[in-house]
Parts: structure tokens; sequence; C-alpha cells
């Protein structure tokens, strides 16, 4: 086939006979003067609204109407004079077409019939009828071609992979109703969690994603640089340390929803990026926290599902309802293993304990960390209803005000929904030199290898020292909350997660 002015440096020799007959169907379209990816087509409505308005057509009747509709084709039946398609709009919603010789002409028919394949975006001009079989349909006065489909859709018949739906979420969104669906919870949810904020006085920030030290969270961040300032920079891992800033200035009660990046490993669980809600209120604790991370929970839910007990994507159910339990990390990892430990428990110990249980650690771990490793292998996989886990170890909550009852123990909780965490609040650590005394801590860490240690942020310690409020704070992460929404693997609920090149 010769290249047209318009053609691409494709080598049609090296393509698949499906995608060789559809540039040749292009090639056909632009000789014979039309366009085969036209800047306008004549549409005045939405298949939606054709769907909802011409709903009560009977069998065989006319509408008397004519609009303009455009859609993909996802079927085709060419049948001698009278050819029917089924168009699908971008949310789902589909109708028939129907195009007869008597309506549009030998020509037009004929063009329909050489050009047109499964996958195209058409236009079609013509009445709302129903047919013979009561299906409602738009009789073609005329059609035109919207964007010509190069490549086949996948085999509607044959499921895709998790593979493919994540590389080529386009073609995910065309063929699976599930994909849609979840692109559109998302918004939903962002709707309700800025509704639940606004009735209780929140303010919406942005902070910086560019930030000259990481902090705020335990993880291995990105690195870059800038040009312009010549200066080494991190992608962020966490809002949190900006957010208290704007506490410290006087927004008492603020929250962030954006992205984090953190350079570890993704699995069903976890993705490089990723997006947080990060939330601050003044005068309340990790208890008050607690609550509100409920009601936002139980109020996404309500939105977007209208109950609290819903079924998942899988054919499960969740119940959000009521109360969450609580428990705490100490006692129940004691329960678990049938020994009692406390932040008093000496190092070697818990070390004996992690061999014990085949869990691989750090020699040069701290207690803390063997405590959540133990936590984690012991107690956390076992957590199906959502539960609060409260009371972490001091030593792994460097930004956590130390429990008033407990020592050696932090006001944090993790909540874990089905095994996984879906968000962590403290009581917030306010008095700056405490704080300066964990960062400095931390900076040691960080000497001794702890990639994920946080570094020692000077203008966050002199925010302090002008005086913050006792304040409670979250972080949750979205996805996350949409895992809980709906059942799915971290990668499914973010439309274009990372993942390998091909």
């Amino acid at each position: 086939m010769a290249k047209d002015q318009n053609s691409s440096d494709l080598e049609v020799e090296d393509l698949p006979e499906q995608m060789r007959v559809r540039l040749e169907k292009r090639a056909a379209i632009l000789s014979s003067g039309a366009d085969a990816y036209p800047v306008r087509v004549p549409v005045t409505t939405t298949i939606a609204a054709v769907r909802t308005k011409y709903a009560h057509l009977i069998s065989e009747q006319e509408s008397g109407d004519s609009v303009g509709i455009a859609g993909r084709v996802m079927f085709l039946r060419n049948t001698g004079k009278l050819c029917f398609a089924q168009l699908q709009a971008g949310t789902g919603e589909t109708i028939q077409a129907m195009l007869s010789f008597d309506r549009i002409g030998e020509t037009q028919l004929d063009s329909w019939k050489s050009l047109v394949d499964i996958g195209d975006l058409v236009a079609v001009v013509g009445e709302v009828i129903s047919s013979k079989r009561g299906e409602l349909s738009v009789m073609a006065d005329s059609w035109h071609m919207a964007a010509k489909a190069l490549r086949p859709l996948p085999n509607p018949h044959t499921p895709l992979s998790e593979e493919t739906r994540v590389r080529q979420r386009y073609a995910d969104l065309i063929m699976r109703e599930t994909a849609r669906t979840v692109a559109r919870l998302r918004p939903a949810t962002m709707t309700s969690l800025r509704a639940s904020f606004a009735k209780r006085d929140y303010l919406e920030v942005e902070t910086p994603m560019l930030q000259t030290m990481h902090g705020g969270a335990a993880a291995r961040p990105f690195v870059t640089s800038s040009n312009a300032f010549d200066m080494q920079l991190f992608l962020r891992i966490a809002p949190e340390l900006f957010l208290k800033r704007c506490v410290v200035g006087g927004i008492e009660r603020v929250f962030e929803i954006n992205r984090n990046f953190r350079n570890e490993g993704a699995d069903s669980t976890h993705s490089p990026e990723f997006a947080m809600l990060e939330f601050y209120q003044a005068y309340a604790d990790y208890h008050d926290m607690a609550t509100l991370t409920r009601e936002l929970i139980q109020e996404a839910a309500l939105a977007v599902h209208g109950t609290l007990n819903f079924d998942l994507v899988d054919g499960g159910t969740r119940d959000l309802s009521g109360e969450w339990d609580q428990i705490s990390v100490y006692p129940s990892v004691s329960k678990a293993i049938g020994q009692e430990i406390s932040p008093e428990t000496p190092i070697e110990i818990l070390r004996k304990l992690c061999v014990t249980a085949g869990i691989t650690h750090d020699p040069k771990a701290i207690h803390g960390k063997l405590v959540e490793e133990l936590l984690e292998h012991y107690v956390v996989g076992n957590l199906k209803r959502p539960t609060f886990v409260m009371d972490y170890p001091v030593d792994t909550s460097p930004l956590v005000r130390e429990n008033r009852s407990t020592k050696g123990t932090a006001e944090k909780w993790d909540l874990y929904i089905e095994g996984y965490e879906a968000g962590t609040g403290y009581s917030e650590l306010v008095d700056p030199v405490i704080q300066r005394e964990r960062l400095i801590e931390q900076s040691s860490l960080k000497a001794g290898g702890d990639a994920e240690a946080m570094q020692l942020d000077e203008d966050f310690l002199r925010a302090l020292e002008y005086g913050m409020p006792p304040s409670g704070g979250v972080g949750m992460g979205i996805d996350r909350l949409l895992m809980t929404l709906t059942g799915l693997n971290i990668r499914e609920t973010i439309l274009f997660p990372l993942v390998k090149p091909e």
C-alpha cells in the first residue's frame, strides 16, 4: 500500500493482518475526500440522554425526533439492505444504530459496509425509534467516521489479564464495566471526603511535592535535582511537616489530598506513586482522630454505595458499620506468641522471637522495629473487620507524642482492614525540644545506614518553636481507601499505575 501524505512510518509488512486491512480502509477514506479523524462530527446529544428521554417507546414506535449521537462500534451485523451496530458511549451506555438502503442510499450503505470495523468511533444522525424487537435505536439518515480504529479490540469473550488491564487501561475502560465504575468511584470518593471536611470546617491546602529534605514518614525517597537552584531535591514521601506548619500558623483544621512518592517495593498494597490524604486538627488527640477517620470512611461508603454493608468486585461483601474494634500492640503480640512482651523487653529476646517465627530482620533493628515485625507476622493479617491497632513503640514513632499512660509507647494507631493498613493516626508531638531530640536520633540512624530514617529539618523545628497547639493527625492512602470500597488490589484502583516497560 502506498503511503499518503498523512501516513505514519508504520512498517505495513510487519503489522498483523487486521491492522493492515484497517490501514487500507483509512487510506480509502482519505482518498474519497473524507476524513478518518475529523475535527467535528454532528453530535447533538448523548446515548445516555437518548435512552432516558425515549425509554417509553414500544416496539416499532417512531419518535419523529432526529438526533446526532456518537459511540464506539462494539457489534456489527450487515445483512443486505439493512445494517445494525451497537454503539457504546465512553460511560458504557449503548444504543443500536440501524442503517437501511431506503433511508441512506446505496453509496452510504456500501461505504459503511466496506469501511467500518468493530472498535471504530462513528457518529449517526437519524430518527429515534424502537425496532421490531423493541430495542431503542437510531435509524440513520447519515453516518460519519469519528475516528478509525487501526487496532482491533480485545476479544470480549476472553477476560483481559491484570497485567494487560494496568498496562492498557484505555482498552480496559472500553471493554469492562468494572473499570469504568472504579474510574468514577475515585472522584465520587474525593467529593465525599471534601464534603465531609467542609462540614467540619477544615481548610484544604497544597504543600510542596519537591522538597529540600524528606520527612514526615519512614520511607526511602526518590532523589532528583534542580538545575535552576543547583541543588538536590526529594519527591515528597509525606506532606506532614508542612501541614503542621499550617497548624502552627493558625490553620487549626487542615487537610491535603495529593501525590506521594516512595522509592520502595510494589505489590498488591504498595505503589511507588500514590494518592494521599493527610489531615490535622488542633485540640484533638489520637482518639478523636480515630473517630473522625471512621466517620470519613463510612460517609464515603454511603456516598458511593448507599450502604455500609456492600458487595465487592470479587463477589464478597464488606461491612463498615458500627463502632470499630481497637487492640493494643504489645498485648496483642503477647497473646499471639503466648509470652508477655513490653517496652522493657530486652532486644535479645525480641530477636530470638523473630528467629523462632522465621522472620528475616536487620541485625541492627531497634526494639520497636522488631516488635512491629512480630505484630505484622502474628496479628495484622488476621484483622478482617476494621480494627485500630493502638499504642506503637515510641522509638519507631519520632513525630508522635509519648503515651500518657504507658511509657515506651506512642499515641499512635494504624487502621487495618482485611489485613492491610488503611491509615495511621497520631497525637502529634508538639514539644520542639523533644522533637529535636527525636530527629537527632533519626539522623544517627540515617548515618548508620537506615535509608528510611528522617533528616533533621531545622525550619520545621523553628516552626514548632513558635508554638503548635496540641493536635491530632491522620494519613490515609486514597488508593487504600478505594481498596476498602471495592476489594481490588492497589494497581486496579489506580487508573495508570507505574509499571516496568514492556
